[in-house]
């Protein structure tokens, strides 16, 4: 079932799904936390297998700079610029249906987060649902600067959403910028 809004062939990032009701998952322990779902025309299993290899995750989500083999070390880029170091573990992964992290002690950001994989019930390619929750630097004004800058957990698993969908669908990320343009500082 989609909201009214939800075309199921488009790339709206906002669908309704019975499918979280029988898992026991839920937004997020931390200060700022969302969850988002994107219906993706590809297989599960293949959209399981490319997010698992975590080096493929900067592909599409433009402010993680670089992701470790393992999966335990990502580097991302903070609301000002500078980088930040998540240290996670795997909490959970059921092969072709979900994966779930959180932060380690070591981690600059307590985090938390899972992405699940749903054959679609009409048989139109697969959901993909993102919980991202974590406790923003600096607190209330941290969350303030992520919100102003549009690095909230709603506006970047949105677009990191969509940017997937593009990805897994067409090959490329659709941008703005001219091929040849340099990126801006």
């Amino acid at each position: 079932m989609t909201s009214p809004q939800t075309d199921l062939n488009g790339t709206d990032a906002d669908m309704a799904s019975t499918g979280l009701l029988d898992r026991k998952l839920h937004e997020g322990e931390h200060h700022s936390a969302s969850v988002q779902a994107v219906l993706i025309n590809r297989p599960r299993a293949d959209l399981y297998a490319f997010w698992r290899d975590f080096q493929n995750l900067p592909l599409f989500m433009h402010n993680v700079r670089s992701v470790s083999e393992d999966g335990r070390c990502w580097i991302i880029e903070g609301p000002g610029g500078g980088d930040i170091e998540l240290e996670t573990e795997i909490t959970a992964d059921d092969p072709g249906e979900f994966i779930g992290w959180s932060s380690t002690e070591d981690s600059d950001i307590d985090h938390e987060g899972w992405v699940e994989f749903r054959e679609n019930a009409f048989g139109r390619g697969t959901e993909v649902r993102v919980m991202i929750s974590y406790d923003p630097p600096a607190g209330t004004v941290g969350k303030l600067v992520a919100k102003v800058m549009q690095r909230e957990p709603r506006i970047q698993a949105r677009r990191e959403l969509r940017r997937f969908k593009q990805l897994m669908e067409t090959g490329e990320v659709a941008t703005s910028q001219a091929p040849d343009a340099a990126p801006r500082s």
